[in-house]
């Protein structure tokens, strides 16, 4: 293929956000060198077309209505993205209460907690699936969701 390294970064960013660690394992087997590859990056993040910050955004933006905070952190720093970039991230969106109580009601359909013991495990066994914290959800399924911010 006649393709060179920087339209095939190029096309891959046209398509979504790119943390730098994604497009380094994706175009690795096609650069020459690992100083090219660097070279290219920080040329593309000169001119603004890659960014860390805006793939964790976008990340968090498109998933926090499905998930917790701790399925999030861990997505964006499985793909490269350092601690204060996610902290800067998940800090623009809607608190973790809220956003387990609407994943909880969109699932169970559900205003008030369960009184059953086997039905109170199998929603605290979806939402910790779902990332949210212990605490969050004892507080959920104790119904003080009253003091949401």
């Amino acid at each position: 293929m006649s393709d060179t390294l920087r339209e095939r970064a190029l096309r891959l960013l046209a398509r979504r956000e790119h943390a730098r660690a994604e497009l380094v394992r994706k175009l690795a087997p096609y650069a020459e060198s690992s100083e090219m590859l660097e070279a290219l990056l920080d040329d593309l993040q000169c001119r603004h077309l890659l960014s860390d910050e805006r793939y964790a955004e976008m990340r968090v933006n498109t998933r926090s209505s499905r998930y917790g905070n701790a399925r999030l952190i861990q997505e964006l720093r499985a793909s490269g993205v350092d601690a204060d970039t996610v902290d800067q991230a998940l800090a623009a969106v809607e608190d973790e209460l809220s956003r387990a109580r609407q994943v909880w009601q969109r699932k169970f359909g559900a205003d008030t907690p369960p009184v059953d013991v086997s039905e109170r495990a199998r929603q605290t066994n979806f939402l910790v699936r779902r990332g949210f914290s212990g605490d969050i959800i004892r507080r959920l399924l104790r119904g003080d969701y009253e003091g949401e911010q």
